[in-house]
Formats: C-alpha cells, structure tokens, sequence
C-alpha cells in the first residue's frame, strides 16, 4: 500500500493560455481569440497525455480509493474495491499498473477491453472490481481533460437531478432521514435470528409486523425497498414476500442468491413486488441470464464490481430493451456514488441510487439532498475532489466480512 504522495504539478497549455490571456498578449497576437464563445478545453486532443502511476488506498470504514496519475497534472478517482478484499484489489490494481502506465488514459473503452480479455481468465469479483475503479478514474481523467463531466460524454443528462436513498432499519431512522431530505428508503428483513428454510408463522409475522411500521413512519408517499440479501431460503421467501405485498415495497432485493437464476424467476412471477438484484453480478454477460429469463424488473448493478460506468452503460442498454430499470447499488463510498450518479443523468431507465455516504469528511464539497434528489454535478469528470486533509485520520482499515452462524445448530449462515 503506498503513502499519500504531492501531486506532480505540470505547466500545462491551459496554464500558458490563461496567463496570455490575463497579459492580453493572445488578444494581440490572434484578435479572434478573445471572441470565442467557449473556453478551451484543459488539454487539446492533438497533446498526448501517458499514465504515470497508480495509488491506492485504504478508507475508513472499508473502501479502498485509487489515483490514476498522468503526466498532464490530470489524476483520476476511483474505488476499485470490494467489500472484506480490499488489499486483494489493490494488489491487483497493481498488477494492472504495468499495462496502463505510460498509456493514454482517454481510450477508455479499449483498455476496459484491454484490462478484462487479456486476463484470460474472465470476469470474477476481484478483476472486475479491480477494473471497475480503474475505469472510473479513466472516465474522471478524460472528462477534465475535456473541461465537461462524465455524464456530458455518455450523451448528456437524460434527467435535471438524481433521486437516492438512504438506509433507515427503525422508524427513528426514517423519520430522521425524512428530516435531512430523503424520501427513499432500503432496510433489511426485520428478524430476531437467521431465515430458516422453513419458517414459522411468528417469523413472519415479526418481519412484516415491523416492516408495516416502517411503511407507516415514511408514510404512503415515499418508497422502501427491502433487502433479502440472499440471505432468506426460498421456501421462507415466498411466503415473506406474500405478507409484504400489502405494504407495497419498493422492491424485493435478493430474494434468494443469484446463482440460480430460475429460482428467481419463479418468485418474480409468483408476486407483482418488484424483484431487484445485481450487486453480485458482473459485466453484461451476468446480467443477460436475469433478462432473458425475466428473473428481476429492476438491476442493481455494483459500479466499483460490475466493469464500471463503460460496462453498467451497456447493461442499462440491455435492461431498456426488457423493459427493466436500474437502480445501481452502492454501500460504498463518494467516489462510487459520483460514478454513479453519472450513469443514473446519462440512462432513461434510472429508477433510485443507494448511497452511504453523501462525502462529508472525504469530500471538498459533498453531495446535497434537496428533497429527496442530488442535484447533476457540474465540474469536470466525475466533479469531486478528495478534502485530503480530513481524510488523513481515515487511511487504513482492516474490516472483515462478518462470520455469522445458526444460534440452534452452529451451521454457516449467509449475513
């Protein structure tokens, strides 16, 4: 893991424009300069920018941050990481770094080609998670380089501003985050011990009693969606889903893990909730199973592990064509959700984004809720710079997945 390093400073020919400009010298060497009615961009198309490290680091609470450096003064952010693997994905980033480096950031698309089909060994939650940050910080560099954020670059906004969701488990929660500007809530099955295969009516009755009180502190005008976590058999979750439905969640997450895609498919036409998934689903050729066989109405894909904005754009495409919206998923941190609220200006199937952290402490200017809505970034490339000096007391972490166990028998459990 390496330390906190000064950015290398470059005289760029933004720079060298800009002094012209102040000295009035350009006015008087091209008098049809100073009638432009745009600025120039950062760094002309013609200048040749290369890569010249990669740095990651480990955040507070589990995140790992990446810096894609270039010899333009440019750096990209991203968050290549996935949850309890974190020094796993920074070794692997830095098995990447001997590729990219000395590269043109901005050919975004052919090193996401590159990076994935020359592993040889395709996909998987850590290359994908690995190359997800990687990407992020291409698209952050090339939309500086180009003085315009990403989202201008997908397409231009699709949408003014971004509706997310906060996480609210009690009704204080919710009432507390109604108070802060959300409208859009996620909570997990209300549960006093692990889902068994087959549940008794008390188990139920508990988890639906407790969710209809969520219901009644957001009130029938916002939405809660529910997270199963693949955490409940599917035998419990049919009848859990059936108590639910009176209480119209938003959608039924992970209902049952997403290794069969059947299993899903048949609780999504057992109910008329909405059935989402995808945080454990990469690249496009995940995803294609869950449409083609109707498994889930809404995807959930992972910026930091799913391949990225240049991936999660073409699975928004893929979910247009069915009829399916997007909602990406994002327990992680500032850095993942500005990926993500680019993607969500850019796709006309954007349904809701998940966040944790709106970037107080790690951001020089964090995310503001205005009525349950972020309103588009506006700097260049994905808009946030790290407040470096409150993230000095953040660096390093060693969290863990939790090991949980049956409290009858001592099996595993999924948490």
């Amino acid at each position: 893991m390496k330390s906190w390093d000064d950015q290398n400073r470059f005289l760029s020919r933004r720079v060298v424009m800009q002094s012209l400009f102040a000295s009035g010298a350009l006015a008087a060497m091209c008098p049809r300069a100073l009638s432009q009615d745009t600025e120039a961009p950062p760094v002309s198309s013609k200048e040749t920018i290369k890569v010249t490290k990669l740095e990651t680091f480990l955040v507070k609470p589990r995140w790992l941050f990446l810096k894609i450096h270039t010899d333009a003064g440019i750096t990209g952010l991203g968050e290549p990481v996935l949850e309890g693997r974190a020094r796993t994905c920074a070794e692997a980033v830095e098995e990447i770094a001997s590729y990219l480096v000395g590269k043109d950031p901005r050919r975004v698309a052919h090193h996401w080609q590159a990076i994935y089909r020359h592993a040889f060994y395709r996909g998987g939650p850590i290359l994908t998670s690995a190359l997800s940050g990687i990407d992020q910080a291409l698209w952050d560099i090339k939309g500086k380089a180009l003085g315009v954020p990403v989202y201008e670059l997908l397409g231009g906004p699709t949408r003014d501003r971004i509706k997310v969701y906060a996480h609210g488990g009690s009704p204080e929660a919710i009432r507390r985050a109604k108070e802060r500007g959300f409208r859009a809530f996620k909570t997990g099955v209300p549960k006093k011990r692990p889902a068994r295969i087959v549940e008794t009516p008390g188990f139920v009755e508990y988890a639906a009693g407790q969710f209809a009180a969520l219901r009644e502190a957001a009130g029938p005008d916002c939405d809660i969606g529910i997270d199963f976590h693949g955490a409940v058999p599917p035998q419990t979750a049919k009848v859990l889903i059936k108590a639910l439905e009176p209480y119209q969640p938003m959608f039924i997450e992970e209902p049952v893990q997403c290794q069969n895609v059947d299993i899903m498919a048949d609780i999504a036409r057992s109910t008329h909730l909405p059935i989402a998934t995808g945080e454990r689903i990469f690249t496009k050729w995940g995803f294609r199973e869950i449409l083609e066989k109707r498994a889930a109405s809404i995807l959930q894909p992972d910026l930091c592990h799913a391949g990225g904005i240049t991936e999660c754009r073409l699975i928004a495409g893929m979910a247009e064509a069915y009829y399916a919206a997007i909602a990406p998923h994002n327990p992680l941190g500032p850095v993942s959700l500005a990926a993500g609220l680019h993607l969500a200006a850019s796709i006309p199937n954007f349904l809701c984004q998940e966040q944790v952290s709106l970037g107080e402490g790690y951001l020089k200017n964090p995310f503001l809720i205005q009525d349950g809505y972020i309103p588009l970034p506006q700097g260049p490339g994905l808009g946030i710079e790290l407040d470096e000096e409150k993230l000095a007391d953040k660096i390093d972490h060693d969290w863990k997945n939790p090991e949980t166990y049956d409290p009858d028998d001592g099996s595993v459990v999924d948490w």
